[in-house]
């Protein structure tokens, strides 16, 4: 059995689910979110508790399903949010609508269309990422972070805030 999937998902007044055709719809402040939900599974809820709850013996992915659940849920009423910080030598970032423009030490600027759903805000030299749908923000970032990778030498490149780069020392002087 499984512990993660055993334990309800509290959600607010302001958030409401509906259950069609095995297709789960969380609407929130934040917007709605949608996913299908296996049909060896059931979600049902009492009050302000949503629990997931599997219809055969075999789960799997008991507790895979409630963690995204409850993402969901956390991502329409408050959010989720990813920073990343770029460091080198005239590195900028800029944000006009929905496009991303990077200057990053290559001979063109990189532009990067932000999916529906992401907003974005530069302050200095961190990107700030905003939105509901968690899966999508993680792939939103670690997009924007293969655009240049941080290196171990100088620590230039785009990295997350929480990263921890394991600096190299450089060449040494001369060998005896």
């Amino acid at each position: 059995m499984s512990r993660i999937g055993k334990k309800p998902i509290e959600i607010s007044s302001q958030v409401t689910l509906q259950l069609e055709n095995n297709v789960l719809t969380v609407k929130g402040s934040r917007g709605s979110l949608a996913m299908n939900i296996h049909q060896d599974y059931n979600v049902k809820q009492e009050g302000s508790l949503v629990y997931i709850e599997p219809l055969k013996g075999n789960t799997p992915l008991w507790g895979t399903l409630r963690t995204c659940v409850a993402n969901m849920i956390k991502g329409v009423s408050e959010g989720f949010r990813k920073d990343l910080e770029f460091n080198g030598v005239g590195y900028k970032a800029s944000v006009t609508g929905s496009m991303l423009t990077l200057n990053l030490g290559y001979s063109h600027p990189i532009e990067y269309s932000l999916p529906s759903g992401i907003e974005c805000k530069i302050t200095k030299s961190i990107i700030e990422i905003y939105g509901s749908d968690k899966v999508l923000l993680g792939k939103t970032a670690a997009d924007i972070r293969n655009f240049r990778k941080p290196e171990p030498y100088k620590g230039k490149g785009i990295r997350y805030i929480d990263e921890v780069i394991i600096r190299k020392a450089g060449k040494s002087g001369g060998k005896k």
